[in-house]
């Protein structure tokens, strides 16, 4: 099996990647909706969180804009929570590649994978990348975002140049879809010969 690390920073189309891995039969581990799945209703990790955030949780599970607003600018109380969020992660993780043991291809969708050392823990990585014009116009369009945020969750991710320095394979989104899959498709018929 070949591990494939999938990363890329804010509104460079990693999800939109991801969901052509999964077009094409990859089983895709999206760290993202783990995290979602263990902080949601009933989820695991309710209680470690409520208790070093007292009043952040509650039926629905976690609430995202109490929390946020806890520890997005306090690296200290990011810390406290990653530590209870990230082993967790980790072991579903684990969990997704026993149950995909016979696939000779995963993917694993992490966005901050070089940030958070997740880069040791897979063979390969390919960075999803796209101009800076057209990442900044992708993150303005969302719900919610204004240019102060973007400018904030992009002081806490490793800049783009140095991701695709670091990468194995970088995927350009900054062309049309069709290009994009078609990219996506060369990468795994080149690793699908890698991987026998």
């Amino acid at each position: 099996m070949i591990t494939l690390g999938l990363t890329g920073s804010i509104g460079m189309g990693k999800s939109t990647v991801a969901d052509m891995f999964r077009a094409e039969g990859v089983p895709v581990f999206d760290a993202d909706a783990a995290v979602h799945a263990l902080q949601g209703p009933g989820g695991a990790l309710l209680g470690a969180i409520e208790a070093a955030f007292p009043r952040t949780t509650g039926p629905n599970g976690v609430d995202r804009q109490a929390l946020g607003s806890l520890v997005f600018d306090d690296a200290a109380a990011m810390r406290r929570l990653e530590d209870i969020v990230h082993p967790a992660v980790a072991d579903a993780r684990l969990a997704f590649f026993a149950a995909h043991a016979a696939a000779p291809i995963v993917v694993v969708d992490v966005p901050l994978l070089f940030e958070t050392g997740g880069a040791a823990h897979v063979d390969k990585v390919v960075v999803v990348s796209a101009p800076e014009t057209v990442q900044r116009a992708r993150v303005l369009a969302r719900p919610g975002q204004n240019a102060a945020r973007f400018a904030q969750i992009l002081a806490r991710q490793m800049p783009d140049a140095q991701k695709r320095a670091l990468a194995d394979y970088v995927i350009d989104t900054g062309a049309s879809l069709d290009e994009t899959r078609a990219a996506v498709r060369a990468l795994l018929s080149c690793l699908m010969r890698q991987a026998g």
